[in-house]
């Protein structure tokens, strides 16, 4: 009988991409691949170590692995892996721990699947992380996360992931072209690019610190794929965000209205303490020029509270900022100590008491710019893709611009493309469509709900 492999994955878009590609290389040596909550011989968990939840939530995994299964081999990789190895490797239950390189090697280290008395490690240093493995990762069979890029040289002074993914380097040009084709080839309609900076795109493509493509290059070419119906750019820095890009994206044939651009405090002051690489008023020429030109466009913003040294003025610098800017909604990051970072050692830290409060302010900001963009585009057409679920009688899907619809659920639906009209939106924020459809006798109109 297949040994059986299961495997959970914490963190951004970026970890879920190699987690797929990883468990690819399981298929190949013959394993099978089963959810984490049936029992298997062997568990593996990427981890995370951007917030502090996702680090507790690794030993809650293990606990829940070990119940399912006590013989099962447990093995942790991923950024938590590379940072904290050690504190990895004395939780109980944890048989094996590989670093940023090793854990593309895992099925080399696993030849014993029997339990060891302690935990295993195999770090490099993360200077030594130094290649690049290109992966991809098929959700529900309609979306794609497409890893396009690792590491990053930026030094923003709350950050680990430079310490647990190393430098910027990039997967070549060649390579990403060829696993957007084999996305495509299996009927898949959208692709998320992910990366740690995808905007750093072109360096150390070669093993290099040279640029020898653009992020833009990237962009055009991708655009040439057939198959592909729809393209997402995930979070890219507001200064590696050129106009040239946004311009193109405006008139291109895949490319969607919908960018991620972190911000992380709306006082100047406070991104100089976080050393970013951008002002408030570089970030508001982007999101102007966005909405210049594609006014439908959805705008997501990651922002921070609760940095060291943010006042209470601080603060609504920040909530006033993004109450008059033109974005749809917000990804809000409370901010947590991390070991070996020069935040952490910053004067005038925030109580946790006030960073929550803080948190919950913005949270609720974000949905009132996220109902106000809903009006902003009701009455308007736009095409929905379709996912394949089916959440307690529904189907979800999104427009271009990232507006979430879900109609009663109905499997003919599943990873197709089909022209909407918004029309209403309810006291809960969904939004009441019509789906356009043609027939050889008449246009039929059925009402559905977002």
């Amino acid at each position: 009988m297949k040994k059986k492999v299961a495997f959970y994955t914490l963190g951004c878009k970026l970890n879920y991409s190699e987690t797929s590609t990883i468990s690819r290389d399981f298929e190949k040596k013959g394993f099978e691949q089963v959810g984490f909550d049936t029992e298997a011989d062997i568990y593996v968990i990427n981890t995370c170590s951007v917030t502090e939840n996702a680090d507790k939530r690794f030993k809650t995994l293990v606990k829940q692995a070990q119940k399912r299964n006590p013989e099962a081999f447990v093995a942790a990789i991923g950024c938590y892996a590379q940072l904290k190895p050690k504190e990895l490797a004395d939780v109980h239950g944890v048989d094996l721990v590989l670093g940023a390189t090793e854990k593309f090697k895992i099925t080399d280290y696993i030849n014993d699947l029997s339990k060891n008395d302690f935990g295993e490690v195999h770090s490099c240093e993360i200077e030594d992380a130094n290649f690049y493995v290109g992966s991809y990762a098929v959700g529900d069979r309609t979306r794609a996360f497409l890893k396009v890029q690792d590491g990053c040289d930026y030094k923003c002074t709350y950050c680990t992931i430079p310490l647990a993914r190393g430098f910027s380097r990039s997967d070549t040009l060649a390579n990403v072209l060829k696993n957007a084709k084999e996305i495509g080839d299996q009927g898949i309609k959208e692709i998320v690019l992910t990366g740690v900076n995808i905007g750093d795109y072109g360096k150390g493509e070669f093993g290099n610190k040279r640029h020898e493509h653009t992020f833009l290059d990237l962009v055009k070419a991708l655009d040439k794929i057939v198959g592909i119906h729809r393209y997402r750019i995930s979070s890219i820095e507001p200064n590696l965000l050129k106009n040239e890009t946004i311009e193109f994206v405006s008139r291109s044939n895949s490319f969607v209205p919908h960018f991620h651009i972190p911000l992380q405090s709306g006082s100047d002051l406070l991104l100089k303490q976080m050393k970013r690489r951008y002002l408030t008023s570089l970030y508001t020429e982007r999101v102007g020029k966005i909405k210049e030109i594609m006014p439908q466009a959805c705008i997501g913003v990651d922002v921070i509270v609760g940095f060291p040294g943010e006042t209470e003025d601080l603060f609504l610098k920040t909530y006033n900022y993004l109450n008059e800017l033109d974005i749809a909604y917000l990804h809000v990051f409370t901010y947590s100590e991390r070991e070996n970072t020069l935040a952490s050692t910053m004067p005038n830290a925030v109580p946790k008491s006030v960073r929550r409060k803080r948190s919950k302010m913005l949270r609720g900001l974000s949905t009132k710019k996220r109902r106000a963009f809903y009006e902003s585009q009701i009455g308007q057409d736009f095409t929905v893709l379709f996912e394949g679920e089916n959440k307690e009688g529904y189907i979800h899907g999104f427009t271009e611009n990232y507006i979430k619809v879900k109609a009663p659920w109905n499997p003919a639906l599943v990873n197709t493309l089909k022209k909407v009209s918004l029309e209403s939106i309810y006291e809960d924020g969904i939004v009441q469509i019509k789906i356009k459809e043609k027939s050889l006798a008449q246009k039929k109109t059925s009402r559905l709900e977002v």
